[in-house]
């Protein structure tokens, strides 16, 4: 691991897996950390790809400043990373919340992307879900967990991810720190949590759309259909073609990681 300042002061961390010529970064999504693209990553760099995973601002092990918990600052961070990564232009895959910034990193700093990889995120758009912000944090305060014996959380995100590959729930317990009393507590407090949230209120990724030059899949987990979301970004983005995951968790790249790998190095 290595780290890459971003702002006087504030560091990310930066997870490097082989020293192919062609280099694909991968972002994580909210309250997540890079763990949870491990096994994409082995799988690219075993085929000859570098593969650069980030823990964003607050979350995994990058530091955790008082402010930027917004996609804006969170898009600003990546493009700093990878400009100090090299050398680009680069595949730029984002999951959930992190779809949502690494399309603002594609669509205000075209030259670092050569392809964009949006998987179950991207298209995220709160404020066509929920009829105002109350609604919204109401639905999607996450639960109170600090204080849980690990143990407890561990039971938890096992039965959540039964039939995932081995070392998909150890790669998920990064999200949680454990205490020297056995007790765990969330690498993004909720109120940052939240903050990035109403962040994703106020932000309509449409608007980046027609900003994206390079070559862009969509990668939905969805039960048959293609969300309607899906269909308007695939529309509006230049360059788009949509591969659906029919029957995937929302972690499909924690799931399903050979697939994942395969269709991000289509984008090289």
């Amino acid at each position: 691991m290595r780290s890459v300042e971003v702002e006087p002061g504030v560091s990310l961390a930066v997870h490097v897996d082989g020293d192919g010529p062609a280099t694909v970064v991968l972002v994580h999504g909210l309250a997540s950390t890079a763990q949870l693209w491990a096994g994409v990553a082995a799988d690219l760099a075993a085929s000859g790809v570098r593969a650069v995973r980030l823990d964003l601002r607050g979350h995994g092990e990058s530091d955790a400043p008082e402010t930027g918990y917004d996609t804006a600052t969170a898009a600003s961070d990546v493009a700093t990373a990878v400009r100090a990564v090299g050398p680009g232009p680069v595949v730029l895959a984002g999951q959930s919340w992190g779809g949502n910034v690494v399309l603002r990193v594609a669509a205000e700093h075209p030259d670092l992307v050569r392809g964009l990889a949006l998987v179950d995120g991207g298209w995220i758009r709160l404020a066509g879900r929920f009829p105002d912000w109350p609604s919204a944090l109401t639905s999607l305060t996450p639960p109170d967990i600090d204080g849980w014996p690990v143990q407890r959380f561990a039971q938890v995100v096992a039965a959540s991810l039964a039939g995932f590959p081995a070392g998909a729930a150890q790669a998920a317990m990064s999200v949680v720190r454990v205490e020297a009393d056995g007790t765990i507590r969330r690498r993004l407090p909720v109120e940052r949590h939240l903050q990035i949230l109403e962040s994703m209120w106020q932000d309509d990724p449409r608007v980046s759309y027609p900003l994206v030059q390079a070559p862009t899949l969509l990668m939905p987990a969805t039960d048959g259909e293609v969300p309607p979301d899906v269909v308007e970004a695939a529309g509006l983005l230049p360059h788009a073609a949509v591969r659906p995951y029919v029957g995937a968790h929302h972690d499909l790249h924690l799931q399903r990681p050979a697939e994942v790998a395969a269709d991000l190095r289509s984008l090289l």
